[in-house]
């Protein structure tokens, strides 16, 4: 990897704060410098990425360039830091004269495309230094071509941020088509989706393994509302994790993926319970006090935040897993309910009732905490889950009779829909794989 520690580098990437005055000088021996993307006055950063070019024959654009450089481009904008300038403004020509059009960087592309398979070559340049920064190459069958794309973009967004991008992860979510539940697994963009259960029944709550290797789920088809975990290799296998009669609902997983709190009312009540990664109860964490559901760990698995209904309506507590004490956290809107806490920090997102409406908010876990609105339009936020940067969440909407998976970055800003698939989807979650 290239260092960096040019005056004009540096100068590039402080201007692309707005606020001038908030920003503290870069000595010009620093070697890295990353974008603080999370900053509310920071402007997107401009790329271009022209059309790939055949290796074989630079000269003669055609249409595989055209169509894996716009992926490209998708991914990289999906992350919410990045504007793309479009290509007829430079007829998708890697020979542009970047610095006049506004571009901060550029990726330039080849591509070798035969009977043995693709093979990329791609390059990111930084226009104000008018240097390549970074190039990576990778070879694969055409059935890996997006695979390979996406992953030239999380190292193009660890290059300019530090963290890694998230354009090779998935999202499982709930689709009901007909009378069916089912869950389903795609890629950021909804270029390649996948049937993950065929219970042809109701289906609620998956939740993926820390590992990212398989998905829990509550499934109706055996008349009782079960939890089952499927592995995702190719040679998936699927078992029952929780049998027990009454509720077996919405398992969160510890960090590390040996336990997990499951909502059981094997004694009449919906109550926590703590179990290990096999099933099997090691103790009840809540006893009757109220319905409790809906558990979340923080990042260090020493606390839980949660659902509960004790205080009259369902509210939002906090839960110290080493002394069991536990606190009201929510104290404004109507209902407050399906907690999801920030991989990153000590940050939690909620759906929560007001004047009728659900909407988004962000709290942190401290009962003197003030919530922040992330969503204000007059639509239903529902089942939000955090991207694992900690930069995004998404979320079901309701969009017309149906509902659909939306995203929003945490300051509220780039709220799109992702997918365009048939049916209604809820309950998206994000899995760092």
């Amino acid at each position: 990897m290239v260092k960096r520690t040019s005056i004009n580098r540096l100068f590039t990437l402080l201007m692309l704060f707005v606020c001038a005055a908030l920003l503290t000088p870069v000595p010009a021996s620093a070697e890295r410098v990353y974008l603080d993307i999370s900053a509310s006055e920071a402007r997107k950063i401009q790329f271009a990425v022209p059309w790939f070019t055949n290796k074989d024959r630079p000269t003669q654009p055609q249409n595989y360039g055209r169509d894996v450089a716009d992926v490209m481009a998708k991914a990289l904008k999906f992350h919410g830091i990045i504007s793309i300038l479009p290509t007829q403004e430079y007829s998708g020509s890697q020979q542009a004269d970047w610095r006049s059009l506004g571009v901060d960087y550029v990726v330039l592309g080849q591509y070798v495309n035969d009977a043995k398979g693709v093979t990329f070559e791609m390059r990111l340049l930084d226009v104000a230094g008018n240097e390549v920064i970074m190039g990576k190459s990778f070879s694969g069958t055409p059935q890996q071509q997006d695979k390979m794309l996406f992953s030239f973009c999380d190292y193009v967004i660890k290059e300019l941020t530090g963290s890694p991008g998230i354009a090779t992860t998935q999202i499982a979510f709930v689709t009901q088509l007909q009378n069916a539940k089912e869950v389903y697994l795609t890629d950021i963009l909804g270029r390649t989706i996948r049937q993950v259960t065929r219970h042809r029944n109701l289906i609620v709550s998956p939740r993926f393994t820390p590992d990212g290797k398989a998905l829990s789920y509550t499934s109706y088809h055996s008349g009782n509302p079960n939890l089952y975990l499927t592995e995702l290799n190719q040679n998936k296998v699927t078992r029952a994790l929780s049998r027990r009669k009454g509720m077996n609902f919405a398992p969160a997983w510890s960090p590390d993926g040996k336990r997990m709190i499951l909502t059981l009312s094997v004694n009449g009540n919906p109550d926590l319970f703590l179990l290990d990664n096999k099933g099997n109860i090691i103790e009840q964490l809540t006893n009757r006090s109220g319905i409790n559901v809906s558990p979340t760990w923080s990042p260090d698995g020493q606390r839980i935040a949660f659902v509960s209904d004790r205080s009259g309506r369902p509210q939002l507590y906090l839960m110290d897993l080493r002394t069991r004490r536990t606190q009201r956290i929510t104290f404004q809107g109507a209902e407050n309910v399906e907690p999801s806490w920030s991989p990153t920090e000590d940050l939690i997102v909620y759906s929560s009732l007001r004047d009728g409406v659900y909407q988004l908010y962000t709290i942190a876990p401290d009962p003197s905490a003030t919530a922040t609105a992330v969503t204000t339009d007059l639509s239903h936020h529902e089942t939000p889950s955090w991207s694992p940067d900690g930069n995004q969440v998404i979320f079901s909407k309701r969009d017309g009779k149906n509902h659909q998976i939306y995203a929003i970055m945490k300051n509220g800003s780039f709220q799109r829909r992702l997918f365009s698939f048939p049916g209604s989807h809820t309950y998206p979650q994000w899995s760092k794989y």
